[in-house]
């Protein structure tokens, strides 16, 4: 729908009078003057990232204008972001996108034009000269007589079909917005992202490559065969070395023509874009020639005799009549030069060949005629394998009565190759490829959008046209063994469609070679500046080489680089092989833009919005299919060879490209695929067979907002093998407003230690008012639907002690409650810095479990996932259980042994008794100073919030008297920094008590009655000490011990003994790991 737009002159506001208000008119129309003149005048900066321009929403992103105006007061603060209305359509109106193609004289003159080419000169011309070519002039006679009218009719049909499918969706991706000069290179890879576009990219120059190959085979083939035939090199001594001596000479004469094209390109490509026009008239003429040839041929058919012996085709070479023998001056019967070919000697009585004395000499006319009704003869095709005679076989013939070895040696026409339908396949799609040429010329278009689409579907429906055509009308007209004859043998080596052609043969011969020669410099000038757009964009590091060039920007090192690969082609020496190579790369190159426009169809992205509407995505799924059932029809292990060779290419960009932001739909369809999988997702928890830790990693970031504990990633990464959920996140504490910048920071160190780590997931910092609610907002929403946390990996809190106040502490025990109420699981790490890196590899020790409590058997897994590792492989896995003095230890231990051999686990097991004893002093003293140190780290508390009130109430009192108020402001910090000193600490926690004066080391040393301490303290203490005691004793040289943790009470008044607990349970151990489950069962014994 057509957009108007009205711009209408905004005023100032009114001013007092009417001189004041034309003052202010006249102001304002000179500040707006000088900004217009302004943006008129400035230079665009150059870009150095192509990342960041791609990201822009803009062709020319420049913001940085300041407007002076007083109408858009309102938005001044916003234009350094978003610029005016009127500076983006000035922009867009000036924008001028030249093509990578050669800029000599334009940038010496530093005179740049804008786009002219219109749908016709621009896109309709370039593809019909890429698209007509060798394989029209030189193999389509020869696929019509042997598939024969109607197979090769399926031929033609089969591949423009795939092409103007490829076509509808080129169109409708290239009229989704601009479209700089790169053609299918950019298009692929603006759509389906770096990876894809690489490989894809790249198979498209390896194709265009090898097309420049056939095209400098095709010359030499004309040159040598029908031009100048006595220019070989190489001369074959005997019949069946002929081919033999064809294929060098090919390889010698094309290795020069090519260094010649080289040449050419290097100095100048202006020269070749000159001649393109010639090149393109020879293709018009000589077709125009073809179709007046036919039409002639209703009207007086040409002369052309072919001569048969009995059915089969001989070569009109080196005998001038074609008859056995015929009549002298006198009467008397002479052999002629035939009957040598087949005889001992030109004696009437020698011996001949069985075969042709058995059968007559006849001649029939090559090109009967569009009247003649031979296109009933060559409906149907005529295959069969290499060395097979081309007979005709409505000819009637006395068949050998056996067969002779020597036929070779005889002058028959015989088939080169083995013929078969796939094979003609792959022979004949490089003659409708060059659809693409439209939109590598983008750049140069007056209306891209339009004449991209209008342009090559009308090319493809011409060209399609004149094939269809051409098939018939040579089946028509053309004998069939004419046309089974690849070379014209049988017609005195003309070439078989310049029989056809009128006034002469020479004008194909002429047209066809100057066409060949065209598309050959067109291959050599297009791909070595395809190379160099991949190379520019450094999505592959290996070829960003080949980006530089001569100062005025030729692709010097990847015309090199491709005159290496199009050797490569030369030196096959054959058009028939060399054709089916480039067949796969232009189909992996169509196949992977008609899923391009598939997925950006089925996405429905708001970005997708492309002017050429006759699309659909069943479309390009049909488009899809027929490519790649053309790439295995025509050759299945070229197939496959290709798609290996764009799989390489993907995952070496994939591993070792450069990121790009080009918004590619694989993004998008990634994202639409998590969509849908989250929806189908149950939210319910998963089976106990499906279950696996989703980590949620709470990790802490020191003063420059690095990781503080990158080893915690090293552990997430070794205990979950890249598999499954991780997220790392941290908290800070303020307001976002002030501390989002250091969130940003933050994220992005921690997805570098992520990265150097190898940990896969997701990273996430948080603002929150307090640490607190930060943890607990963290637990409660991290993730998204189905994909939440199972489990909450810390580090242990190592300094809560030293803490000058009691956060650390209190927050890890929140956290535990929570993960606990959550039912989620808890991993607390002891001495995480002293774990293994995941470089490190652990020789030899053990995986020590102490399975105290069954809380769901995470206890069991964890070890299980540790040693997929490659760090921790070689440890073994030792399971410790605790027997009371009621319990069965023996029995235990075989229960134990069945239960980890029907979890498939390997593992040894030790059943430890823990006899019941009294407990100790240690234990008491233990107990003691816990309370004592609890005791005083209430008083502290509660002296401090005291002291708190008392500084505010002296403050209020004094509110009055400024020197009042200065010495209450002098004696505040004082009271609320709480410096305590011992005496201070005695004085406070006695001071209902008649000795004030008492120390802190005699309140220490004071030994209370041990009946006063709290009985429940004193148990739990002793269980600590005394499994503290047996674990050391067993597992002090282990690698890791996982124990159970211990919940904290519910009494949160207890919660320092709690820490004090966990202390004394893990005293002694190196590296420790805790583990609370979820009160979910995680592991089972069934399949």
């Amino acid at each position: 729908m057509p957009t108007n737009f009205t711009v209408v002159p905004v005023e100032d506001g009114a001013a007092a009078g009417s001189s004041g208000r034309a003052a202010g008119t006249s102001a304002n129309r000179a500040s707006l003057g000088s900004v217009f003149r302004d943006l008129e005048e400035e230079e665009p900066s150059p870009v150095s990232d192509e990342s960041n321009r791609e990201s822009s929403p803009f062709i020319d992103d420049d913001r940085g204008h300041y407007y002076d105006g007083k109408n858009m007061a309102l938005f001044e603060e916003e234009i350094d972001s978003n610029p005016m209305v009127a500076s983006l359509l000035s922009k867009l109106a000036n924008y001028t996108n030249l093509p990578q193609g050669v800029r000599e004289h334009e940038e010496a003159d530093n005179t740049v034009t804008g786009p002219q080419m219109g749908t016709f000169i621009g896109v309709y011309l370039p593809c019909m000269q890429n698209i007509l070519g060798v394989i029209l002039f030189l193999r389509l006679p020869w696929i019509v007589g042997t598939a024969g009218i109607m197979g090769s009719l399926a031929i033609v049909l089969l591949c423009c079909a795939c092409t103007m499918l490829t076509a509808i969706s080129m169109s409708a991706i290239a009229t989704n917005g601009v479209v700089p000069a790169g053609g299918s290179y950019y298009m692929i890879s603006r759509s389906l992202g770096p990876e894809f576009g690489g490989a894809v990219g790249l198979c498209f120059y390896l194709g265009t490559t090898f097309a420049g190959s056939m095209y400098i085979l095709g010359t030499i083939e004309i040159l040598l065969t029908y031009i100048v035939p006595t220019a070989a090199i190489f001369e074959a001594e005997k019949k069946e070395d002929e081919n033999l001596a064809m294929l060098n000479n090919m390889r010698v004469y094309g290795t020069c023509c090519l260094a010649l094209m080289a040449l050419v390109v290097f100095i100048g490509v202006k020269y070749v874009n000159k001649l393109a026009l010639v090149f393109l008239s020879c293709v018009v003429l000589s077709i125009m020639a073809i179709y007046a040839g036919v039409i002639k041929t209703a009207i007086e058919p040409p002369n052309f005799p072919i001569c048969l012996l009995g059915n089969r085709s001989l070569k009109n070479l080196d005998f001038g009549t074609c008859l056995k023998v015929e009549v002298g001056a006198n009467n008397q019967t002479l052999t002629t030069d035939l009957w040598a070919q087949f005889c001992h000697d030109r004696h009437l009585n020698s011996s001949c060949d069985p075969y042709f004395q058995s059968n007559n000499v006849s001649e029939i006319q090559g090109i009967p005629g569009l009247l003649s009704g031979v296109i009933r003869d060559n409906l149907w095709g005529d295959y069969g394998p290499a060395g097979i005679l081309v007979e005709k076989k409505s000819q009637p013939s006395v068949p050998p009565a056996q067969e002779n070895s020597r036929d070779m040696d005889y002058p028959y026409v015989f088939n080169d190759i083995g013929t078969y339908f796939t094979l003609l396949v792959g022979i004949y799609f490089p003659s409708v490829t060059g659809i693409m040429a439209g939109s590598n010329r983008s750049g140069d278009l007056r209306d891209a959008q339009r004449s991209i689409p209008v342009g090559t579907i009308m090319a493809i429906a011409t060209t399609s046209f004149i094939y269809i055509s051409c098939v018939v009308l040579f089946g028509a007209c053309i004998e069939g063994v004419v046309l089974r004859d690849k070379f014209g043998d049988s017609v005195k080596k003309n070439l078989v469609i310049g029989t056809l052609a009128w006034p002469s043969p020479w004008v194909i011969v002429i047209g066809s070679f100057f066409s060949c020669c065209g598309a050959g410099l067109q291959s050599l000038t297009g791909a070595p500046r395809l190379l160099q757009a991949i190379a520019r964009d450094g999505i592959v590091p290996f070829l960003q080489v080949f980006g530089h060039g001569k100062a005025n920007g030729e692709p010097t090192w990847a015309l090199l680089l491709t005159t290496g690969i199009c050797e490569i082609g030369i030196l096959i020496a054959s058009l028939d092989a060399v054709a089916p190579i480039l067949s796969m790369f232009f189909l992996m190159c169509y196949l992977f833009v008609n899923l391009a426009c598939a997925i950006q169809t089925l996405l429905r992205t708001p970005n997708w919005r492309p002017r050429f509407k006759f699309y659909h995505w069943s479309l390009s799924f049909l488009g899809m299919s027929l490519c790649v059932s053309l790439m295995f029809v025509s050759s299945w292990y070229y197939a496959l060879v290709a798609m290996m060779v764009a799989s390489c290419i993907y995952k070496y960009i994939e591993y070792r490209g450069a990121e790009k932001a080009w918004g590619d739909g694989i993004r998008g369809l990634s994202l639409n695929a998590a969509r849908y999988a989250l929806i189908r997702l149950e939210e319910a928890p998963p089976h106990t067979k499906n279950w696996r830790p989703q980590m949620l990693v709470l990790c802490k970031l020191d003063s420059d907002m690095g990781v503080k504990h990158p080893r915690l990633l090293s552990f997430t990464t070794q205990l979950k093998a890249g598999k499954g959920l991780t997220i790392v996140s941290s908290v800070l504490e303020g307001t976002y407003m002030t501390r989002g910048s250091d969130a940003k920071t933050g994220e992005q160190n921690m997805k570098a230690a992520m990265s150097a780590e190898r940990t896969k997931g997701f990273s996430h910092v948080v603002v929150s008012s307090n640490l607190r609610d930060g943890f607990s907002h963290l637990i409660q929403s991290a993730g998204l639907g189905g994909m939440k946390h199972n489990s909450v990996l810390m580090a242990w809190p190592a300094g809560w002690r030293q803490a000058q106040d009691t956060y650390p502490w209190k927050n890890f025990i929140e956290t535990i409650r929570e993960t606990t109420s959550a039912q989620q699981a808890l991993l607390v790490a002891k001495n995480i810095d002293r774990f293994p890196a995941s470089q490190e590899r652990l020789r030899e020790g053990t995986i020590d479990v102490w399975w105290i409590v069954h809380d769901g058997g995470l206890l069991m897994l964890l070890p299980f996932l540790l040693s997929q590792h490659k760090v921790w492989r070689k440890c073994k896995m030792r399971i410790f259980t605790v027997a009371q003095m009621d319990d069965n230890s023996i029995q235990m231990k075989k229960d134990l042994q069945l239960f980890l051999y029907q979890l498939r686990l390997n593992a040894e097991v030790e059943v430890v008794e823990m006899h019941d004893s009294d407990i100790s002093a240690f234990t008491y003293e233990k107990t003691l100073v816990m309370e004592q140190r609890s005791q005083m780290l209430k008083q502290m508390q509660l002296s401090r919030n005291e002291r708190e009130r008392e500084a505010q109430l002296i403050h209020d009192r004094n509110t009055a008297s400024h020197s009042a108020s200065v010495k209450a402001a002098a004696a505040t910090p004082d009271r609320v920094h709480m410096t305590w000193t011992k005496d201070k600490l005695i004085s406070e926690r006695h001071r209902n008590r008649e000795s004030n004066a008492m120390g802190v080391k005699d309140m220490f040393s004071m030994k209370p009655e041990w009946e006063n301490l709290n009985q429940s303290n004193v148990r739990r203490m002793h269980t600590a000490v005394k499994l503290n005691e047996v674990i050391v004793n067993k597992s002090q040289t282990a690698q890791l011990v996982l124990l159970n943790m211990p919940g904290p009470p519910k009494n949160k008044g207890g919660d320092e003994n709690y820490m004090e607990f966990l202390e004394v349970l893990m005293d002694g151990l190196d590296r420790v790991l805790l583990v609370r489950g979820g009160g979910r069962e995680v592991i089972t014994i069934y399949s």
